[in-house]
């Protein structure tokens, strides 16, 4: 599946949660603000949060449930790096992750939880995406946990988290322990693995040329300038195949996120709260 296959599905998932809007409105898009936490509480933003977590609520009584989801904003955004294509390739210093975007717990009251992805704009940092879970938060706090001032990062391509520090990078979640074990491994054999994994599969490579890495060929250049910035009636969802929650990121972020999509069709689809990282060990 091409990027811009992806990027549709997204875009459809997204306007299906518009409810009984009309299929020509155009709703504006969430305002920009000087920090991603104050576009995360903004008014607008707010309402949208509590339109997402009515969602599933019959027309009828989506607006109630809109005003009794009461959602808030907990604690301050988290930065959420991934896998580096630079550090895929051997690049001298480049380290493992690099940030892509920033994410803000959203709490509804009856404890559903929503992750806000916002990313800096000319205008300001916005809010670009509403998924489900607290994946980015729970496993920035995990990783802190287990290794304090360590980097923690997603490698996306199967959907795991590991937190590195040093020469040293531990598994936050079951994807990462089977990728690297439940004692985790080295810097060097992380690269390594990564490296046999991707590295001919990197943006400009045959491979990429021809369409297969994550859509980044031919047909997919220059047709993704920037996804559209969730708005107030159509919040997006991680109840879509994480290859479209990929495709949704990749869009907004430019060419940074590529690597993010190489075999992302692949990608199980993401459920809140749906594992429980390893305990911790010495």
């Amino acid at each position: 599946m091409t990027a811009k296959a992806l990027v549709t599905a997204t875009a459809a998932a997204l306007l299906a949660l518009a409810g009984a809007a009309p299929a020509t409105a155009a709703p504006d898009p969430l305002p920009a603000a000087p920090t991603a936490e104050r576009a995360a509480a903004a008014p607008e933003t707010l309402a949208t949060l509590g339109r997402f977590f009515a969602r599933d609520e019959a027309p009828a009584r989506a607006a109630a449930g809109a005003r009794a989801a009461a959602p808030r904003i907990s604690g301050a955004s988290v930065p959420v790096r991934i896998l580096s294509p630079d550090f895929v390739a051997g690049r001298p210093g480049a380290p493992v992750a690099r940030e892509e975007y920033r994410a803000s717990l959203a709490v509804a009251a009856d404890g559903r939880t929503a992750s806000l992805w916002t990313v800096k704009r000319a205008g300001g940092w916005q809010v670009v995406n509403i998924a489900t879970g607290d994946d980015e938060t729970r496993y920035t706090g995990e990783g802190a946990r287990r290794l304090p001032g360590g980097l923690v990062f997603r490698e996306p391509q199967i959907d795991a988290w590991y937190v590195q520090k040093g020469g040293r990078v531990l598994p936050l979640d079951e994807d990462a322990v089977a990728a690297v074990g439940a004692g985790g491994t080295t810097l060097a054999a992380y690269r390594e693995r990564v490296a046999r994994a991707y590295g001919d599969k990197l943006p400009g490579s045959g491979y990429a040329r021809k369409g297969a890495a994550g859509g980044y060929g031919p047909e997919a250049a220059g047709t993704a300038p920037g996804a559209a910035p969730a708005t107030a009636a159509e919040p997006g969802t991680r109840h879509q195949p994480a290859a479209a929650t990929a495709a949704s990121t990749a869009a907004a972020l430019g060419a940074a996120t590529a690597l993010a999509l190489i075999g992302a069709a692949t990608l199980r689809r993401r459920a809140a709260a749906r594992r429980t990282p390893p305990s911790d060990r010495p």
